[in-house]
C-alpha cells in the first residue's frame, strides 16, 4: 500500500471489500491488510475506528468478524486518544447485548475481547448449565442430550456470536458444526480437525493443559463442550443451531 493511499476513502474501501466478501474466517492476508493500516500510526487507527463507528453505531449494522478484529487491535493501542475514543463509543465491547436475555453475557464478552479464552471457556460451560437450571430447576454440573431442548436459541446464538467475532471467526459452536458437516458428520474427523485428539496416543486431550488457549489454535478448537462425555449431547446441540 503506497504512502498516498493512506486516506479515509482508500482505507474504507479496503475494509468494505473485505466485509462484502463475507468471509467466515479472517485469513492471514486479510489480517495483514488491517495490521498494515493499524501500524501506520494514529491517523490510520482513527480511520479504522471511524469505520466501525459508522457501520455499527450510525448504520446500526451487526458487528462482523472484521469489526471484532479491528476493535481488539484498537483497545490494545498505545495511542491514548484512540483508546479513549474506543471506550467512549464502545464501552462494553463491539456488541451491544440487547435485553431481555436469560443471562447477562457481558462478562463473557469482556473475557473474549481480552483474548482470555480459557476463562471464557469455563464461563461458557457455566452459562450453558445455568440456562438448563433456570428451565428445569435442577442443578447441573454438565449437560446430557436431554438437556439441550432447554437451551434458548437466542442465548446459544449470542454465545456463539461472541466467540466468533472475537476470534476472527475461528471459534464457536457453529464453526464446529460446519466442520462436522463438511466431514460427513464423522466424529473422529471432527476431533482430528479441531485438534481435540492427542496425535501421540490417539486419546482425547487432557483438560486443560493439552488444549490451546489462544488464536494459534486450529479452527473450531474452542469452546469445549462435554468433550469427554461422548457425542450425543454435542450432536443435539449442533442440530439445534443454524
Amino acid at each position: 500500500m503506497k504512502q498516498e493511499q493512506y486516506n479515509p476513502v482508500y482505507i474504507n474501501k479496503q475494509i468494505n471489500i473485505i466485509i462484502d466478501k463475507n468471509y467466515e474466517i479472517i485469513s492471514s492476508d486479510t489480517e495483514k491488510i488491517i495490521n498494515t493500516i493499524f501500524n501506520k500510526g494514529e491517523k490510520e487507527q482513527g480511520i479504522l475506528l471511524e469505520s466501525i463507528i459508522q457501520r455499527i453505531i450510525m448504520k446500526k449494522k451487526n458487528p462482523d468478524i472484521i469489526d471484532g478484529l479491528i476493535y481488539q487491535k484498537l483497545i490494545e493501542t498505545d495511542k491514548q486518544a484512540i483508546k479513549e475514543k474506543v471506550l467512549k463509543f464502545f464501552p462494553n465491547g463491539i456488541l451491544t447485548l440487547k435485553l431481555p436475555l436469560t443471562i447477562n453475557y457481558q462478562p463473557l464478552q469482556e473475557l473474549l475481547m481480552s483474548k482470555k479464552f480459557q476463562e471464557a471457556d469455563k464461563l461458557t460451560q457455566i452459562y450453558l448449565c445455568k440456562l438448563v437450571e433456570i428451565k428445569t430447576k435442577h442443578k447441573k454440573e454438565w449437560l446430557y442430550f436431554t438437556d439441550i431442548q432447554f437451551l434458548p436459541i437466542e442465548d446459544i446464538s449470542i454465545i456463539d456470536y461472541l466467540w466468533k467475532i472475537y476470534s476472527k471467526g475461528k471459534f464457536g459452536f457453529s464453526t464446529q458444526k460446519k466442520i462436522w458437516i463438511n466431514n460427513n458428520k464423522k466424529w473422529d474427523k471432527l476431533w482430528e480437525r479441531i485438534n481435540w485428539i492427542n496425535n501421540e496416543n490417539g486419546a482425547m486431550r487432557r483438560y486443560p493443559q493439552e488444549f490451546t488457549w489462544n488464536l494459534e489454535a486450529p479452527e473450531g478448537h474452542l469452546p469445549l463442550f462435554n468433550q469427554l462425555r461422548g457425542t450425543q449431547t454435542l450432536s443435539y446441540l449442533f442440530n439445534s443451531i443454524k
